[in-house]
Protein backbone atom coordinates (compact mmCIF):
# COMPACT_ATOMS: atom_id res chain seq x y z
CA UNK A 1 0.00 0.00 0.00
CA UNK A 2 1.45 3.56 -0.83
CA UNK A 3 2.94 5.89 1.82
CA UNK A 4 2.66 9.35 2.37
CA UNK A 5 6.02 10.47 0.78
CA UNK A 6 6.11 13.50 4.00
CA UNK A 7 4.88 11.43 6.91
CA UNK A 8 4.65 7.96 5.69
CA UNK A 9 1.56 7.29 6.90
CA UNK A 10 -0.61 4.83 4.82
CA UNK A 11 -2.72 6.10 2.19
CA UNK A 12 -6.09 5.15 0.90
CA UNK A 13 -6.54 2.40 -1.72
CA UNK A 14 -6.61 3.52 -5.09
CA UNK A 15 -5.29 7.20 -4.00
CA UNK A 16 -3.23 8.88 -6.57
CA UNK A 17 -2.32 11.71 -3.79
CA UNK A 18 1.14 11.37 -2.59
CA UNK A 19 0.55 13.06 0.40
CA UNK A 20 -1.87 11.99 3.09
CA UNK A 21 -4.73 14.55 4.34
CA UNK A 22 -3.10 15.22 7.90
CA UNK A 23 -0.22 16.51 5.94
CA UNK A 24 -2.49 18.51 3.46
CA UNK A 25 -4.16 20.44 6.51
CA UNK A 26 -0.89 20.29 8.34
CA UNK A 27 0.43 22.39 5.18
CA UNK A 28 -3.06 24.81 5.04
CA UNK A 29 -2.94 25.09 8.97
CA UNK A 30 0.99 26.58 8.81
CA UNK A 31 -0.45 28.89 5.85
CA UNK A 32 -3.08 30.48 8.33
CA UNK A 33 -6.03 28.96 6.37
CA UNK A 34 -8.83 28.65 9.11
CA UNK A 35 -10.85 26.85 6.43
CA UNK A 36 -9.24 23.65 6.90
CA UNK A 37 -9.49 22.44 10.75
CA UNK A 38 -6.88 20.15 11.70
CA UNK A 39 -7.78 17.93 14.82
CA UNK A 40 -4.00 16.62 15.72
CA UNK A 41 -2.14 16.73 19.57
CA UNK A 42 1.02 18.84 19.21
CA UNK A 43 4.32 16.85 20.28
CA UNK A 44 4.35 17.67 23.78
CA UNK A 45 8.29 18.16 23.13
CA UNK A 46 7.37 21.34 21.07
CA UNK A 47 5.44 22.89 23.84
CA UNK A 48 6.62 25.30 26.30
CA UNK A 49 7.95 23.72 29.31
CA UNK A 50 8.39 26.29 32.17
CA UNK A 51 5.42 25.19 33.90
CA UNK A 52 4.07 21.70 32.27
CA UNK A 53 5.18 19.75 35.44
CA UNK A 54 3.12 21.25 38.02
CA UNK A 55 1.15 18.54 38.88
CA UNK A 56 4.15 15.74 38.36
CA UNK A 57 5.86 17.72 40.52
CA UNK A 58 2.97 18.26 43.62
CA UNK A 59 2.93 14.75 43.11
CA UNK A 60 6.50 13.79 43.23
CA UNK A 61 6.88 15.79 46.36
CA UNK A 62 3.61 14.31 47.85
CA UNK A 63 5.32 10.63 47.59
CA UNK A 64 8.49 11.87 49.17
CA UNK A 65 7.40 13.56 51.76
CA UNK A 66 4.94 10.82 52.77
CA UNK A 67 8.31 8.71 52.97
CA UNK A 68 9.92 11.13 55.03
CA UNK A 69 7.19 11.18 57.75
CA UNK A 70 7.17 7.62 57.57
CA UNK A 71 11.55 7.51 58.04
CA UNK A 72 11.14 9.61 61.11
CA UNK A 73 8.16 7.82 62.75
CA UNK A 74 9.44 4.09 61.52
CA UNK A 75 13.32 4.59 61.55
CA UNK A 76 15.77 3.03 59.45
CA UNK A 77 13.42 0.09 59.02
CA UNK A 78 11.50 2.02 56.41
CA UNK A 79 14.48 2.15 54.11
CA UNK A 80 14.70 -1.34 53.41
CA UNK A 81 11.47 -3.19 55.00
CA UNK A 82 9.09 -1.74 56.86
CA UNK A 83 7.45 -3.65 59.14
CA UNK A 84 3.76 -4.74 57.50
CA UNK A 85 1.79 -3.63 60.46
CA UNK A 86 2.98 0.01 59.67
CA UNK A 87 2.40 0.39 56.26
CA UNK A 88 -1.71 -0.59 57.53
CA UNK A 89 -1.45 1.92 59.99
CA UNK A 90 -0.25 4.76 57.24
CA UNK A 91 -3.40 3.86 54.67
CA UNK A 92 -2.07 0.74 52.89
CA UNK A 93 -4.12 -1.22 50.72
CA UNK A 94 -5.72 -4.18 51.91
CA UNK A 95 -8.23 -6.13 51.08
CA UNK A 96 -10.13 -6.94 54.25
CA UNK A 97 -10.08 -3.33 55.25
CA UNK A 98 -10.99 -1.57 52.15
CA UNK A 99 -13.74 -3.51 51.49
CA UNK A 100 -14.59 -2.98 54.89
CA UNK A 101 -15.30 0.30 54.74
CA UNK A 102 -12.10 2.24 54.17
CA UNK A 103 -12.52 2.83 50.91
CA UNK A 104 -9.89 5.86 51.14
CA UNK A 105 -7.10 3.19 51.02
CA UNK A 106 -7.51 3.03 47.36
CA UNK A 107 -6.19 6.48 47.48
CA UNK A 108 -3.58 6.86 50.16
CA UNK A 109 -1.78 3.31 49.32
CA UNK A 110 -0.47 5.37 45.73
CA UNK A 111 1.63 7.64 48.10
CA UNK A 112 3.41 4.96 50.04
CA UNK A 113 6.30 2.87 49.63
CA UNK A 114 7.77 -0.08 51.09
CA UNK A 115 11.28 1.26 50.97
CA UNK A 116 13.88 3.75 49.52
CA UNK A 117 14.82 1.48 46.54
CA UNK A 118 10.98 0.84 45.93
CA UNK A 119 10.48 5.08 46.00
CA UNK A 120 13.51 5.67 44.26
CA UNK A 121 12.50 3.57 40.99
CA UNK A 122 9.19 4.49 40.93
CA UNK A 123 9.62 8.06 41.51
CA UNK A 124 12.20 8.20 38.30
CA UNK A 125 9.66 7.13 36.10
CA UNK A 126 6.94 9.62 37.37
CA UNK A 127 9.59 12.23 36.42
CA UNK A 128 10.00 11.14 32.93
CA UNK A 129 6.65 9.68 32.26
CA UNK A 130 4.82 12.51 33.92
CA UNK A 131 6.42 15.24 32.48
CA UNK A 132 5.79 14.04 29.35
CA UNK A 133 1.88 13.02 29.72
CA UNK A 134 1.34 16.46 31.56
CA UNK A 135 2.98 17.94 28.80
CA UNK A 136 0.72 16.36 26.65
CA UNK A 137 -2.48 16.42 27.99
CA UNK A 138 -2.42 19.14 30.00
CA UNK A 139 -2.77 20.10 34.26
CA UNK A 140 -6.27 19.00 34.70
CA UNK A 141 -6.06 15.82 32.23
CA UNK A 142 -2.97 14.68 33.51
CA UNK A 143 -3.89 14.97 37.30
CA UNK A 144 -7.73 13.12 37.06
CA UNK A 145 -6.10 10.76 34.93
CA UNK A 146 -3.19 9.96 36.78
CA UNK A 147 -6.23 9.58 40.13
CA UNK A 148 -8.06 7.53 38.37
CA UNK A 149 -5.62 4.98 36.98
CA UNK A 150 -4.03 4.82 40.10
CA UNK A 151 -7.88 4.12 41.57
CA UNK A 152 -7.81 1.33 38.93
CA UNK A 153 -4.56 -0.02 40.23
CA UNK A 154 -5.27 -0.60 43.19
CA UNK A 155 -8.94 -2.14 42.36
CA UNK A 156 -6.90 -4.44 40.34
CA UNK A 157 -5.01 -5.33 43.22
CA UNK A 158 -8.05 -5.81 45.63
CA UNK A 159 -9.46 -8.22 42.94
CA UNK A 160 -6.45 -10.72 42.34
CA UNK A 161 -4.65 -10.35 45.56
CA UNK A 162 -7.39 -9.84 48.39
CA UNK A 163 -5.06 -10.57 51.10
CA UNK A 164 -1.96 -8.98 50.54
CA UNK A 165 -0.85 -5.45 51.37
CA UNK A 166 -0.53 -3.41 48.27
CA UNK A 167 1.57 0.08 48.33
CA UNK A 168 3.43 2.30 45.36
CA UNK A 169 2.68 4.58 42.77
CA UNK A 170 3.22 2.04 40.23
CA UNK A 171 -0.08 1.50 39.24
CA UNK A 172 -0.78 4.36 38.04
CA UNK A 173 2.38 5.44 36.55
CA UNK A 174 1.49 2.19 34.41
CA UNK A 175 -1.41 4.16 33.99
CA UNK A 176 0.07 7.22 32.50
CA UNK A 177 2.55 4.58 30.39
CA UNK A 178 -1.04 2.98 29.18
CA UNK A 179 -2.14 6.06 27.95
CA UNK A 180 1.28 7.73 25.92
CA UNK A 181 1.31 3.89 24.29
CA UNK A 182 -2.54 4.36 23.07
CA UNK A 183 -2.26 8.09 22.05
CA UNK A 184 0.66 7.56 20.43
CA UNK A 185 -0.61 4.68 18.45
CA UNK A 186 -4.19 6.16 17.68
CA UNK A 187 -3.42 9.83 18.28
CA UNK A 188 -2.64 11.87 14.92
CA UNK A 189 0.14 14.67 15.51
CA UNK A 190 1.85 17.59 13.48
CA UNK A 191 4.47 15.58 13.15
CA UNK A 192 5.90 13.03 11.28
CA UNK A 193 5.12 9.27 12.38
CA UNK A 194 8.91 8.74 12.80
CA UNK A 195 9.51 11.59 15.01
CA UNK A 196 7.06 9.29 17.18
CA UNK A 197 7.99 5.98 16.80
CA UNK A 198 11.55 5.25 19.23
CA UNK A 199 9.36 7.56 22.12
CA UNK A 200 6.37 4.72 21.00
CA UNK A 201 8.79 1.49 20.89
CA UNK A 202 10.29 3.14 24.82
CA UNK A 203 7.13 2.87 26.20
CA UNK A 204 6.54 -0.30 25.14
CA UNK A 205 9.59 -2.09 26.58
CA UNK A 206 8.64 -0.23 29.74
CA UNK A 207 5.70 -2.07 30.28
CA UNK A 208 6.49 -5.13 28.81
CA UNK A 209 9.51 -4.97 30.92
CA UNK A 210 8.34 -4.21 34.22
CA UNK A 211 5.48 -6.37 33.96
CA UNK A 212 7.75 -9.85 32.79
CA UNK A 213 9.91 -8.73 36.28
CA UNK A 214 6.89 -8.06 38.20
CA UNK A 215 5.96 -11.53 37.35
CA UNK A 216 9.11 -13.09 38.45
CA UNK A 217 9.05 -11.23 41.96
CA UNK A 218 6.92 -12.89 44.19
CA UNK A 219 6.93 -9.65 46.10
CA UNK A 220 6.00 -7.46 43.34
CA UNK A 221 2.01 -6.54 43.15
CA UNK A 222 1.13 -7.06 38.79
CA UNK A 223 -2.07 -6.82 39.17
CA UNK A 224 -1.99 -3.53 40.60
CA UNK A 225 0.35 -2.49 37.20
CA UNK A 226 -2.06 -3.97 35.03
CA UNK A 227 -5.06 -2.33 36.28
CA UNK A 228 -3.43 0.50 35.72
CA UNK A 229 -2.47 0.25 32.33
CA UNK A 230 -5.98 -0.80 31.04
CA UNK A 231 -7.09 2.15 32.26
CA UNK A 232 -4.29 4.25 31.19
CA UNK A 233 -4.89 2.54 27.62
CA UNK A 234 -8.68 2.52 27.24
CA UNK A 235 -8.34 6.44 28.25
CA UNK A 236 -5.52 7.06 26.06
CA UNK A 237 -7.11 6.14 23.26
CA UNK A 238 -10.51 7.21 24.13
CA UNK A 239 -8.87 10.67 24.52
CA UNK A 240 -6.75 10.35 21.10
CA UNK A 241 -9.49 9.61 19.12
CA UNK A 242 -12.46 12.09 20.70
CA UNK A 243 -10.81 14.80 22.56
CA UNK A 244 -7.12 15.41 21.25
CA UNK A 245 -6.87 19.09 21.68
CA UNK A 246 -6.98 20.76 25.33
CA UNK A 247 -9.21 22.86 23.92
CA UNK A 248 -12.15 19.75 23.39
CA UNK A 249 -13.34 20.70 27.00
CA UNK A 250 -16.45 18.87 26.85
CA UNK A 251 -15.49 16.08 25.46
CA UNK A 252 -12.53 15.46 27.68
CA UNK A 253 -14.75 15.99 30.66
CA UNK A 254 -17.00 12.77 29.46
CA UNK A 255 -13.86 10.58 28.50
CA UNK A 256 -12.57 10.62 31.80
CA UNK A 257 -16.44 10.60 33.55
CA UNK A 258 -16.30 7.14 31.59
CA UNK A 259 -13.10 6.26 33.73
CA UNK A 260 -14.55 7.77 36.82
CA UNK A 261 -17.11 5.25 36.16
CA UNK A 262 -15.74 2.17 35.90
CA UNK A 263 -14.04 2.97 38.65
CA UNK A 264 -16.99 3.65 40.56
CA UNK A 265 -18.56 0.22 39.11
CA UNK A 266 -15.74 -1.67 40.27
CA UNK A 267 -16.05 -0.87 44.03
CA UNK A 268 -19.35 -1.79 43.95
CA UNK A 269 -19.17 -5.04 42.27
CA UNK A 270 -16.12 -5.40 44.71
CA UNK A 271 -18.80 -4.57 47.57
CA UNK A 272 -20.81 -7.18 46.22
CA UNK A 273 -18.53 -9.93 44.97
CA UNK A 274 -15.74 -9.24 48.08
CA UNK A 275 -17.95 -9.43 51.10
CA UNK A 276 -16.20 -12.40 52.26
CA UNK A 277 -13.41 -9.89 53.21
CA UNK A 278 -15.65 -7.82 55.82
CA UNK A 279 -16.39 -10.87 57.90
CA UNK A 280 -12.40 -11.66 57.63
CA UNK A 281 -11.95 -8.12 59.13
CA UNK A 282 -14.91 -8.20 61.58
CA UNK A 283 -13.50 -11.65 62.76
CA UNK A 284 -9.90 -10.65 63.07
CA UNK A 285 -11.47 -7.62 65.37
CA UNK A 286 -13.49 -9.90 66.96
CA UNK A 287 -10.66 -12.05 67.98
CA UNK A 288 -8.15 -9.14 69.04
CA UNK A 289 -11.10 -8.59 71.20
CA UNK A 290 -11.67 -11.89 72.92
CA UNK A 291 -14.61 -12.56 71.60
CA UNK A 292 -14.25 -15.94 70.07
CA UNK A 293 -16.95 -17.37 69.16
CA UNK A 294 -18.36 -14.42 67.88
CA UNK A 295 -15.00 -14.56 65.65
CA UNK A 296 -15.82 -17.75 64.44
CA UNK A 297 -18.95 -17.46 63.26
CA UNK A 298 -17.89 -14.40 60.98
CA UNK A 299 -14.56 -15.91 59.78
CA UNK A 300 -16.92 -19.26 58.72
CA UNK A 301 -19.37 -16.72 56.67
CA UNK A 302 -15.32 -15.84 55.23
CA UNK A 303 -14.44 -19.35 53.98
CA UNK A 304 -18.09 -20.09 52.81
CA UNK A 305 -18.39 -17.39 50.64
CA UNK A 306 -14.81 -17.06 49.44
CA UNK A 307 -13.27 -21.45 50.12
CA UNK A 308 -10.27 -20.35 48.19
CA UNK A 309 -9.17 -17.52 50.91
CA UNK A 310 -6.11 -18.57 52.53
CA UNK A 311 -6.19 -16.06 54.83
CA UNK A 312 -9.46 -16.35 55.64
CA UNK A 313 -8.79 -20.74 56.60
CA UNK A 314 -5.55 -19.45 58.66
CA UNK A 315 -7.42 -17.15 60.84
CA UNK A 316 -10.25 -19.30 61.42
CA UNK A 317 -7.56 -21.80 63.07
CA UNK A 318 -5.90 -19.03 65.27
CA UNK A 319 -9.34 -18.95 66.33
CA UNK A 320 -9.70 -22.65 67.22
CA UNK A 321 -6.58 -22.54 68.62
CA UNK A 322 -7.95 -20.33 70.92
CA UNK A 323 -10.52 -22.20 72.36
CA UNK A 324 -7.93 -24.93 72.03
CA UNK A 325 -10.00 -27.38 69.52
CA UNK A 326 -7.12 -28.36 67.85
CA UNK A 327 -8.93 -30.58 65.58
CA UNK A 328 -10.83 -28.10 63.87
CA UNK A 329 -7.61 -25.30 63.88
CA UNK A 330 -5.39 -28.64 62.11
CA UNK A 331 -8.21 -28.31 59.37
CA UNK A 332 -8.44 -25.35 58.63
CA UNK A 333 -4.82 -24.82 58.67
CA UNK A 334 -4.25 -27.90 56.20
CA UNK A 335 -6.75 -25.95 53.88
CA UNK A 336 -4.38 -22.84 54.17
CA UNK A 337 -1.52 -24.87 53.44
CA UNK A 338 -2.95 -26.53 50.21
CA UNK A 339 -3.92 -23.38 49.13
CA UNK A 340 -0.81 -21.21 49.75
CA UNK A 341 1.43 -23.68 49.46
CA UNK A 342 4.85 -21.53 49.91
CA UNK A 343 3.30 -19.99 52.64
CA UNK A 344 5.40 -20.25 55.49
CA UNK A 345 3.49 -18.88 58.37
CA UNK A 346 0.88 -21.27 57.56
CA UNK A 347 3.40 -24.36 57.25
CA UNK A 348 4.77 -23.22 60.61
CA UNK A 349 1.18 -22.63 62.80
CA UNK A 350 0.29 -26.28 61.28
CA UNK A 351 3.38 -27.84 62.78
CA UNK A 352 2.95 -25.65 65.99
CA UNK A 353 -0.96 -27.26 66.23
CA UNK A 354 0.62 -30.84 65.21
CA UNK A 355 2.77 -30.73 68.36
CA UNK A 356 -0.01 -29.40 70.92
CA UNK A 357 -1.77 -32.65 69.25
CA UNK A 358 1.23 -34.74 70.24
CA UNK A 359 1.85 -35.41 66.67
CA UNK A 360 5.47 -34.63 66.26
CA UNK A 361 5.72 -37.05 63.83
CA UNK A 362 3.31 -35.13 61.60
CA UNK A 363 5.29 -31.62 63.13
CA UNK A 364 8.07 -32.97 61.44
CA UNK A 365 6.89 -33.63 58.33
CA UNK A 366 5.59 -29.98 58.04
CA UNK A 367 8.40 -28.44 59.25
CA UNK A 368 10.95 -30.03 56.59
CA UNK A 369 8.62 -28.78 54.42
CA UNK A 370 8.99 -25.35 55.31
CA UNK A 371 12.75 -25.66 55.47
CA UNK A 372 12.25 -26.61 51.91
CA UNK A 373 10.86 -23.50 51.13
CA UNK A 374 13.11 -21.68 53.11
CA UNK A 375 16.38 -23.55 54.64
CA UNK A 376 17.39 -20.08 56.61
CA UNK A 377 13.97 -19.87 58.45
CA UNK A 378 14.63 -19.93 62.31
CA UNK A 379 11.04 -20.59 62.90
CA UNK A 380 11.17 -24.09 60.67
CA UNK A 381 15.13 -25.10 62.13
CA UNK A 382 13.50 -24.58 65.94
CA UNK A 383 9.97 -26.22 65.10
CA UNK A 384 11.66 -29.36 63.42
CA UNK A 385 14.26 -28.97 66.71
CA UNK A 386 10.30 -29.36 68.83
CA UNK A 387 9.30 -31.84 66.72
CA UNK A 388 12.81 -34.27 67.19
CA UNK A 389 12.86 -33.15 70.94
CA UNK A 390 9.23 -34.73 71.53
CA UNK A 391 10.31 -37.86 69.95
CA UNK A 392 13.66 -37.90 72.20
CA UNK A 393 15.75 -37.45 69.12
CA UNK A 394 18.14 -35.05 71.51
CA UNK A 395 21.11 -35.04 69.32
CA UNK A 396 19.22 -34.26 66.14
CA UNK A 397 17.32 -31.63 67.87
CA UNK A 398 20.04 -30.26 69.53
CA UNK A 399 22.01 -29.91 66.04
CA UNK A 400 18.57 -28.21 64.59
CA UNK A 401 18.19 -25.62 67.70
CA UNK A 402 21.74 -24.26 67.06
CA UNK A 403 21.02 -23.87 63.46
CA UNK A 404 18.01 -21.94 64.61
CA UNK A 405 20.16 -19.60 66.94
CA UNK A 406 22.94 -19.03 64.13
CA UNK A 407 20.58 -17.94 62.00
CA UNK A 408 18.83 -15.82 64.73
CA UNK A 409 19.61 -15.32 68.08
CA UNK A 410 16.75 -13.53 69.30
CA UNK A 411 14.32 -16.22 68.77
CA UNK A 412 12.41 -17.21 71.81
CA UNK A 413 14.17 -19.75 74.07
CA UNK A 414 16.51 -20.58 71.12
CA UNK A 415 18.87 -21.24 74.01
CA UNK A 416 16.84 -22.21 76.78
CA UNK A 417 16.29 -25.40 74.26
CA UNK A 418 19.90 -25.56 73.64
CA UNK A 419 20.77 -26.21 77.51
CA UNK A 420 17.93 -28.67 77.95
CA UNK A 421 18.95 -30.86 75.17
CA UNK A 422 22.54 -30.20 76.40
CA UNK A 423 21.51 -31.41 79.71
CA UNK A 424 19.67 -34.23 78.68
CA UNK A 425 22.51 -35.27 76.72
CA UNK A 426 24.99 -35.40 79.88
CA UNK A 427 26.52 -31.65 78.48
CA UNK A 428 26.46 -30.38 81.79
CA UNK A 429 29.33 -27.71 80.92
CA UNK A 430 27.64 -26.73 77.49
CA UNK A 431 24.22 -26.62 78.76
CA UNK A 432 25.23 -24.08 82.10
CA UNK A 433 26.64 -21.98 79.51
CA UNK A 434 23.68 -21.61 77.20
CA UNK A 435 21.31 -21.62 79.57
CA UNK A 436 23.54 -18.71 81.44
CA UNK A 437 23.38 -16.75 77.84
CA UNK A 438 19.43 -17.02 77.39
CA UNK A 439 19.89 -14.34 80.42
CA UNK A 440 21.11 -12.07 77.83
CA UNK A 441 17.25 -12.05 76.27
CA UNK A 442 15.24 -11.66 79.27
CA UNK A 443 14.53 -12.76 82.34
CA UNK A 444 12.66 -16.28 82.47
CA UNK A 445 11.57 -18.32 85.58
CA UNK A 446 11.86 -22.02 83.54
CA UNK A 447 15.20 -20.90 82.11
CA UNK A 448 16.69 -20.06 85.89
CA UNK A 449 14.59 -24.00 87.33
CA UNK A 450 16.59 -25.96 84.81
CA UNK A 451 19.99 -23.59 85.07
CA UNK A 452 19.11 -24.73 89.15
CA UNK A 453 18.90 -28.28 88.69
CA UNK A 454 22.14 -28.61 86.02
CA UNK A 455 24.17 -26.43 88.57
CA UNK A 456 23.00 -29.03 91.17
CA UNK A 457 23.95 -32.07 89.01
CA UNK A 458 27.17 -29.78 88.29
CA UNK A 459 27.81 -29.96 92.22
CA UNK A 460 27.74 -26.16 92.22
CA UNK A 461 24.87 -25.88 94.99
CA UNK A 462 25.63 -21.91 95.84
CA UNK A 463 24.81 -21.38 92.47
CA UNK A 464 21.91 -23.12 92.22
CA UNK A 465 20.65 -21.84 95.62
CA UNK A 466 21.03 -18.61 93.41
CA UNK A 467 18.86 -19.56 90.62
CA UNK A 468 16.31 -21.20 92.97
CA UNK A 469 15.73 -18.13 94.16
CA UNK A 470 15.38 -16.00 91.04
CA UNK A 471 12.86 -18.35 89.75
CA UNK A 472 10.92 -18.21 92.75
CA UNK A 473 11.21 -14.16 92.50
CA UNK A 474 10.13 -14.44 88.59
CA UNK A 475 7.15 -16.91 88.81
CA UNK A 476 6.18 -14.09 92.11
CA UNK A 477 5.66 -11.70 89.58
CA UNK A 478 3.35 -13.53 87.41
Amino acid sequence: MAQCEQCGRQLPPFSWRKICRWCVQHEAAQRGDDSVYQRVETAPWLRQQSSSMVVTQAIFGANVAVFLGMVLAIGSAMLSNPPGQALVDWGANFGPQTVGGQWWRLVTCLFLHAGLLHIAFNMWCLWDLGRLAESLYGHWTFAVLYLTCGLSASLGSIFWNPGVLSVGASGAIFGIAGALIASFYLGEFSLPRAALGGTLRSLLIFAGYNLFFGAVIARTDNAAHIGGLVMGLILGALIARVAPSKDDFLRRIVVLLIGVAIVGGGVMWLQRSQAYMVHAQNGVGLLSRGKTDEAIAELRKTVQQRPDFAAGHAALARAYISKHDYDSAAAEMRRAVALKPRDENAHYSLGLIYLEQKQPAKAQEVFTQLLKIDPNSAPGHAGLANALSEQRRDAEALEEYKKAAGIDADFPGVYYNIGLEEARLGLIGDAIASLVKQRQYGDDADNETLLADVYTNKGMPKEAADARQKAAELSGRK
